[in-house]
């Protein structure tokens, strides 16, 4: 009786592509920008739950408790983005790019009279940074994705490896 060769699982085009995935993530993790714009995005993050306390509009109860949630938020959307789930990390990078456009424009936009020249300047200059720091890691994650060989396709497949990555339909 003939037996048929079986094929290792290192060369299954699932763990070929997780392996792909992981390589790329390591590499944008790795850069100094990278990691330089973690690091400030993280600690924009934790000084924008705190800045209520720091600058003192602490009285201003409802644009306080906004910053502390917003910076809680963006801090942990920011922290690590890049080395955990590369495939999210250019979503994750437009979400904080939105909390920091919200952080300009909360002064005004939440009921009450939050237009105290502290509050205004403070999310405005914060906001700014926070929208600054998630446009760059929204522009590292699209020019690591556009280096690599291999770049998630739209069908959830690899462009360039099977055709339909996982699926067994063609790649669009």
């Amino acid at each position: 009786m003939a037996t048929t060769p079986h094929s290792s699982i290192e060369t299954h085009p699932d763990i070929l592509d997780m392996r792909a995935r992981h390589e790329m993530a390591e590499r944008a993790a790795t850069t100094p920008r990278a990691q330089a714009v973690e690091t400030l995005a993280f600690l924009t993050g934790l000084y924008l739950a705190a800045s209520p306390w720091i600058v003192g509009f602490d009285n201003l109860r409802p644009l306080a408790v906004n910053n502390l949630i917003v910076g809680i938020a963006y801090a942990l959307l920011m922290s690590g983005g890049f080395g955990r789930a590369y495939e999210r990390t250019h979503s994750m990078a437009w979400a904080a790019c939105a909390l920091g456009a919200w952080t300009i424009v909360a002064p005004w936009v939440i009921a009450g009279d939050m237009s105290t020249t502290r509050s205004v300047t403070n999310n405005i200059i914060v906001g700014a940074l926070a929208l600054l720091l998630g446009l760059v890691a929204s522009a590292a994650a699209r020019r690591t994705d556009s280096a690599g060989s291999r770049r998630p396709s739209r069908a959830g497949g690899m462009a360039g490896g099977t055709p339909g990555g996982d699926r067994g339909m063609p790649a669009p």
